[in-house]
Protein backbone atom coordinates (compact mmCIF):
# COMPACT_ATOMS: atom_id res chain seq x y z
CA UNK A 1 0.00 0.00 0.00
CA UNK A 2 1.51 3.17 -1.12
CA UNK A 3 -0.13 5.91 1.52
CA UNK A 4 -0.04 9.56 -0.22
CA UNK A 5 -1.30 13.22 1.39
CA UNK A 6 -2.17 16.04 -1.01
CA UNK A 7 -3.55 19.37 -1.47
CA UNK A 8 -5.98 19.79 -3.61
CA UNK A 9 -4.10 21.63 -6.30
CA UNK A 10 -1.88 19.14 -5.71
CA UNK A 11 -3.98 16.07 -7.10
CA UNK A 12 -3.75 15.13 -10.41
CA UNK A 13 -7.06 15.09 -12.35
CA UNK A 14 -7.16 11.38 -12.09
CA UNK A 15 -6.74 10.93 -8.39
CA UNK A 16 -9.18 13.56 -7.65
CA UNK A 17 -11.46 11.90 -10.33
CA UNK A 18 -10.55 7.98 -8.60
CA UNK A 19 -11.32 9.83 -4.68
CA UNK A 20 -14.45 11.45 -5.71
CA UNK A 21 -15.58 7.86 -7.44
CA UNK A 22 -14.40 5.83 -4.40
CA UNK A 23 -16.73 8.04 -2.42
CA UNK A 24 -19.44 7.61 -4.67
CA UNK A 25 -19.16 3.55 -5.01
CA UNK A 26 -19.56 3.60 -1.18
CA UNK A 27 -21.44 6.50 0.43
CA UNK A 28 -24.25 7.24 -2.60
CA UNK A 29 -24.83 3.64 -4.18
CA UNK A 30 -23.52 1.38 -1.63
CA UNK A 31 -24.62 3.04 1.07
CA UNK A 32 -28.07 4.38 -0.93
CA UNK A 33 -27.41 8.35 0.30
CA UNK A 34 -27.74 10.43 -2.53
CA UNK A 35 -26.08 13.46 -0.69
CA UNK A 36 -23.81 16.30 -2.27
CA UNK A 37 -20.55 14.83 -2.10
CA UNK A 38 -18.29 17.53 -3.68
CA UNK A 39 -19.62 20.24 -1.29
CA UNK A 40 -16.96 23.10 -2.13
CA UNK A 41 -14.83 21.78 0.93
CA UNK A 42 -12.25 19.46 -1.20
CA UNK A 43 -10.51 22.75 -2.41
CA UNK A 44 -9.58 23.65 1.03
CA UNK A 45 -8.67 19.97 2.28
CA UNK A 46 -5.28 17.65 2.66
CA UNK A 47 -6.27 14.12 1.14
CA UNK A 48 -4.79 11.41 2.33
CA UNK A 49 -5.40 8.34 -0.05
CA UNK A 50 -3.77 4.46 -0.27
CA UNK A 51 -3.27 3.14 -3.29
CA UNK A 52 -3.10 -0.63 -3.74
CA UNK A 53 -2.52 -2.50 -7.19
CA UNK A 54 -2.44 1.24 -9.25
CA UNK A 55 -5.45 1.78 -7.89
CA UNK A 56 -7.08 4.28 -4.89
CA UNK A 57 -8.69 1.72 -2.26
CA UNK A 58 -8.84 4.26 1.05
CA UNK A 59 -9.03 8.07 1.22
CA UNK A 60 -10.26 10.50 4.01
CA UNK A 61 -9.88 14.02 3.76
CA UNK A 62 -8.45 16.54 6.87
CA UNK A 63 -10.20 19.65 7.16
CA UNK A 64 -8.19 22.46 8.82
CA UNK A 65 -10.08 24.26 12.17
CA UNK A 66 -13.16 26.92 11.49
CA UNK A 67 -14.08 24.62 8.04
CA UNK A 68 -16.31 21.93 9.42
CA UNK A 69 -15.65 22.79 13.53
CA UNK A 70 -13.81 24.40 16.08
CA UNK A 71 -10.50 21.60 15.53
CA UNK A 72 -9.31 19.87 12.51
CA UNK A 73 -11.37 17.68 11.01
CA UNK A 74 -10.79 14.18 9.27
CA UNK A 75 -13.89 13.10 7.53
CA UNK A 76 -15.20 11.41 4.47
CA UNK A 77 -13.46 7.89 5.31
CA UNK A 78 -13.69 5.58 2.94
CA UNK A 79 -12.31 2.17 1.94
CA UNK A 80 -12.98 0.00 -1.40
CA UNK A 81 -15.38 -3.09 -0.77
CA UNK A 82 -12.23 -4.59 -2.50
CA UNK A 83 -10.03 -4.29 0.17
CA UNK A 84 -12.55 -4.72 3.08
CA UNK A 85 -11.07 -7.71 5.69
CA UNK A 86 -7.30 -6.49 4.36
CA UNK A 87 -6.58 -3.91 7.83
CA UNK A 88 -7.03 -0.94 5.07
CA UNK A 89 -9.38 0.95 7.25
CA UNK A 90 -6.53 0.81 10.24
CA UNK A 91 -4.13 1.92 8.39
CA UNK A 92 -6.31 4.69 6.64
CA UNK A 93 -6.84 6.22 10.00
CA UNK A 94 -3.39 5.72 11.28
CA UNK A 95 -2.00 7.27 8.47
CA UNK A 96 -4.69 10.11 8.22
CA UNK A 97 -3.82 11.27 11.95
CA UNK A 98 -0.20 10.59 11.17
CA UNK A 99 -0.66 13.76 8.60
CA UNK A 100 -2.83 15.48 11.02
CA UNK A 101 0.21 15.41 13.37
CA UNK A 102 2.80 16.68 10.88
CA UNK A 103 0.86 19.52 9.47
CA UNK A 104 -1.29 20.42 12.60
CA UNK A 105 0.96 19.22 15.16
CA UNK A 106 -0.72 17.35 18.06
CA UNK A 107 -4.27 19.07 18.28
CA UNK A 108 -7.72 17.87 18.81
CA UNK A 109 -9.56 16.52 16.00
CA UNK A 110 -13.19 15.98 15.47
CA UNK A 111 -15.25 13.52 12.93
CA UNK A 112 -19.23 12.79 12.94
CA UNK A 113 -18.78 9.29 12.94
CA UNK A 114 -21.88 6.54 11.43
CA UNK A 115 -23.26 4.98 14.22
CA UNK A 116 -22.18 1.30 13.54
CA UNK A 117 -18.48 2.73 13.03
CA UNK A 118 -18.23 3.73 16.96
CA UNK A 119 -16.15 0.84 18.16
CA UNK A 120 -13.75 1.54 15.42
CA UNK A 121 -13.09 5.42 15.86
CA UNK A 122 -12.64 4.57 19.83
CA UNK A 123 -9.72 2.58 19.07
CA UNK A 124 -7.80 5.72 17.76
CA UNK A 125 -8.52 7.13 20.92
CA UNK A 126 -11.96 9.09 19.47
CA UNK A 127 -15.15 9.43 22.29
CA UNK A 128 -18.73 10.32 21.92
CA UNK A 129 -19.06 14.29 22.31
CA UNK A 130 -23.01 14.14 22.38
CA UNK A 131 -26.30 12.83 21.17
CA UNK A 132 -26.56 10.34 17.90
CA UNK A 133 -28.47 12.58 15.28
CA UNK A 134 -29.33 11.62 11.54
CA UNK A 135 -26.81 12.56 9.16
CA UNK A 136 -28.03 12.18 5.74
CA UNK A 137 -30.43 9.96 7.20
CA UNK A 138 -27.46 7.57 8.39
CA UNK A 139 -27.38 7.72 12.39
CA UNK A 140 -24.08 9.54 13.09
CA UNK A 141 -22.24 10.99 16.56
CA UNK A 142 -19.84 13.16 16.36
CA UNK A 143 -16.22 12.04 18.18
CA UNK A 144 -13.53 13.83 19.50
CA UNK A 145 -9.35 12.92 20.25
CA UNK A 146 -8.10 14.77 22.49
CA UNK A 147 -3.62 13.94 22.37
Amino acid sequence: MKWSCKAFKELSLDEFHDIIQLREIVFVVEQDCPYLDVDGKDKDALHVFGEYEGNIVATTRILKPGKSYDEVAIGRVVTSPTVRGMGMGKQLMEESMKFVKLHFGKVPVRISAQTYLLRYYKSFGFIETGEEYLEDNIPHFEMLYKP
